[in-house]
């Protein structure tokens, strides 16, 4: 695995593109305007969210033997749209707007090959010595770890099943990963928080129980509305996995002016465990009634749900037109292939980090005659 080859400081951080909106500097959070988002099926890598625990490293580079392998996949940050859920109540983390999310080309080794490698069978459930997880350590040094690294793990089954995708990578988009985004060697795990996909990968470890690092058992995890930090028990729930059903839209924003007339509506929708979106519903006159959005994923090929050969791990991108002549509410929810679909409201879903606020997106419009 590679070594650290140099100081991990504030002051020797990447240069970024001017246009990320920053929601912290120390460490680096940052996400693009959310308008940017659906203009690039593949998000540019400068336009990527960043999300970090403490500063970014500098790492050697790597040997590269094994195939390589090509996944498009949507990685998102499990507080996408906190600042939504903080309308209801104060919640704690990065104050991500919904543009915490993006979708690339990623490139490298498969996990299931090279756990073969040493000896462990393509979708094995537990090794001979007892091991079910595997665990991903980083040589980020996080405050949360007391200055040791970032850690995260999966269920063994899922990483020697070759049809889960999850990759040990080292190019985004086609390029060599950059250091926001892990270089030289990451996790990928498609269809699962942003958070088990593990940066600037140092070591992987085989264990009996799931990683007992702090970002699995004292984060990411999802707890009713009644549960606060006084009578928080971290033990009573697993650390979170796959992603729910998604949508958000892009070309507005929460409060925004139009022209009256026809209006265009895009955005984004996207589930977690590679499972389609089935549908994305849109109102325009604040959930009385809804037309059903049109799909869409790369330009020149038709987007179905269940196609197996479609970009499973992907977002969905879809837009819909109303002729809009007062001031309303346009509302969007998403339907995933399993029946998953979008809460009403975050109040219900509410928790006390913030993750994982997947309720109807709402965008206030005033007619006017400026945009």
């Amino acid at each position: 695995m590679p070594g650290i080859r140099g100081p991990k400081e504030y002051s020797q951080e990447p240069p970024r593109h001017p246009s990320l909106v920053v929601n912290a500097k120390e460490p680096f959070n940052a996400e693009p305007p959310r308008s940017a988002l659906t203009c690039f099926y593949v998000t540019p890598v400068d336009l990527f969210y960043k999300r970090n625990h403490g500063p970014i490293p500098i790492v050697d580079d790597i040997e590269r033997k094994l195939p390589k392998y090509t996944v498009v996949a949507t990685l998102q940050c499990a507080g996408n749209r906190r600042t939504a859920m903080s309308n209801v109540r104060k919640v704690r983390g990065v104050g991500w707007d919904n543009a915490a999310l993006g979708n690339a080309v990623w490139a490298g080794a498969k996990l299931a090959d090279v756990l073969e490698l040493v000896g462990i069978p393509k979708e094995s459930r537990m090794t001979p010595a007892g091991g079910k997880h595997v665990e991903f350590i980083s040589v980020d040094a996080c405050k949360e770890e007391n200055g040791g690294p970032y850690k995260a793990s999966i269920p063994l089954i899922q990483a020697t099943n070759p049809e889960a995708d999850v990759l040990l990578a080292y190019e985004m988009n086609g390029e060599t990963l950059n250091r926001d985004h892990g270089y030289p060697l990451r996790v990928i795990v498609p269809g699962v928080i942003g958070a088990r996909s593990v940066k600037w990968l140092d070591s992987i470890s085989i264990i009996a129980e799931e990683c007992q690092g702090f970002f699995m058992q004292k984060d990411y995890k999802m707890f009713p509305p009644s549960v606060n930090w006084d009578n928080i028990d971290w033990s009573t729930r697993k650390p979170q996995m796959d992603f729910p059903v998604q949508c958000a839209i892009t070309s507005l924003q929460d409060v925004d002016t139009v022209k009256p007339g026809k209006l265009t509506v895009y955005g984004y929708a996207v589930s977690g465990g590679g499972r389609g979106i089935e549908r994305v519903d849109v109102s325009f006159d604040g959930g009385k009634t809804w037309i059903e959005a049109t799909r869409y994923q790369r330009p020149t090929f038709p987007y179905i749900s269940d196609d197996i050969s479609s970009d499973k791990w992907s977002w969905v991108f879809f837009k819909a037109e109303a002729f809009v002549l007062q001031d309303t509410e346009i509302v969007a929810k998403a339907v995933d292939t399993a029946a998953n679909v979008q809460p009403e409201n975050a109040d219900v879903i509410w928790n006390l980090r913030g993750i994982l606020n997947t309720s109807w997106h709402r965008v206030m419009i005033h007619v006017g005659h400026s945009s």
